[in-house]
């Protein structure tokens, strides 16, 4: 089993989504508030995940971008949850770092100015633990 074939499954796993459910109408990125801020849309999120193109995802923009509203799940009309699966991407990456998280005092130097405050609430709620 390649690489990233099992990191497409980590993703699926971690979800519990099956991509291949989506029939890429685009309801999901259309209701997307960062529409315009997204490398990948949630919708093309979906597809890398089915193509097994992990590496894209992991490195895009996209995946900290994603503000965790779940307003893509909601308007799915095959219950994909695109919003899952960023998120599932998200705690792959995470994980791989193991346990070299960032420290409180390294947080402000990071931030964007222009970065929604909902995004931030939604990591700390996530990513706590």
């Amino acid at each position: 089993m390649s690489a990233k074939k099992k990191q497409a499954e980590l993703i699926e796993e971690i979800s519990g989504v099956n991509p291949l459910k989506c029939m890429k109408c685009g309801k999901c990125s259309a209701s997307c508030p960062s529409y315009n801020e997204m490398d990948i849309k949630p919708h093309q999120f979906v597809s890398y995940v089915i193509n097994e193109d992990v590496e894209s995802l992991v490195n895009s923009a996209s995946l900290w971008k994603c503000l965790s509203c779940f307003a893509c799940v909601e308007r799915c009309p095959r219950d994909v949850k695109p919003g899952k699966l960023i998120d599932a991407a998200r705690q792959m990456v995470v994980r791989q770092k193991e346990q070299t998280y960032l420290s409180p005092d390294e947080i402000p130097e990071l931030l964007d100015p222009e970065l929604p405050q909902q995004l931030l609430v939604s990591a700390f709620r996530r990513y706590r633990r």
